[in-house]
């Protein structure tokens, strides 16, 4: 079906997706209202409410009462653990960071449940995720290497809302998700962990798993998250947002 046969609301709502993706509303502003945007796309408020509230559904946006449309996050999660971090320290009035710590490929020699999920090469990119400039989560992101052509340390901003692993993913590399599997866990710090986080040798930490998933189960990508932090959720419709990260 050509764009000019798409329904209004659906064409609104292509166009809000794209402007999401470009960065002209960033994460906890708020929308311009239904009649300013009724008014810019020449349709009715209802037309507008109609596609705003599909971008409600998507977990783009969230709406209050009185305060209109806000921008939820710029990465709409599957589940639990797809909510993008860098979003939801924005939200929080903080400064997210990501220093890349290495990007390093593995031919057959990946720690054996990696290389059992994948059954092929793959990337791990390890990053050190901070909050105000002290540490908070080391990530690593297992991604098949054929999925990342070219990647390099150049694809990973240590500042700014484009940090998000999950929009480098989808913005970069158009990969594509469609669910996910979390696995939350506690452990002891090994020594590379506690150096990075700041945390005695042996200190208890939360080890946070979450594979993404295509249409048909197979992964996509794979992360391990090490963190000395809970992990608090909020119950929000059907979807559970995590919060207090």
């Amino acid at each position: 079906m050509s764009e000019q046969r798409l329904p209004r609301y659906q064409t609104i709502h292509k166009e809000m997706l794209n402007r999401l993706s470009q960065g002209l509303y960033s994460v906890g502003t708020r929308l311009p209202s239904e009649d300013v945007l009724a008014k810019s796309f020449g349709v009715s408020r209802v037309t507008v409410r109609r596609s705003l509230e599909m971008l409600v559904n998507s977990g783009y946006l969230v709406s209050r009462q009185g305060s209109g449309y806000m921008v939820n996050t710029l990465s709409p999660p599957a589940t639990t653990c797809m909510i993008s971090f860098t979003d939801a320290i924005l939200k929080s009035g903080r400064i997210p960071g990501a220093r890349l710590i290495g990007v390093e490929r593995f031919d057959g020699d990946a720690p054996a449940s990696v290389q059992e999920m994948f059954g092929e090469p793959v990337t791990r990119i390890q990053r050190l995720r901070t909050v105000d400039s002290q540490p908070r989560m080391l990530v690593n992101t297992w991604v098949p290497t054929r999925s990342v052509p070219n990647l390099s340390p150049a694809d990973f901003p240590e500042g700014g809302p484009d940090q998000s692993i999950l929009r480098i993913l989808i913005r970069r590399f158009g990969l594509e998700w469609g669910s996910a599997c979390e696995t939350i866990r506690p452990q002891l710090a090994t020594d590379e962990v506690a150096e990075l986080l700041g945390l005695p040798c042996n200190a208890l930490i939360l080890t946070q798993a979450c594979s993404a998933l295509d249409d048909t189960g197979a992964p996509v990508f794979y992360d391990e998250v090490y963190r000395d932090t809970p992990i608090t959720y909020e119950l929000v419709g059907a979807s559970r947002q995590e919060r207090n990260p």
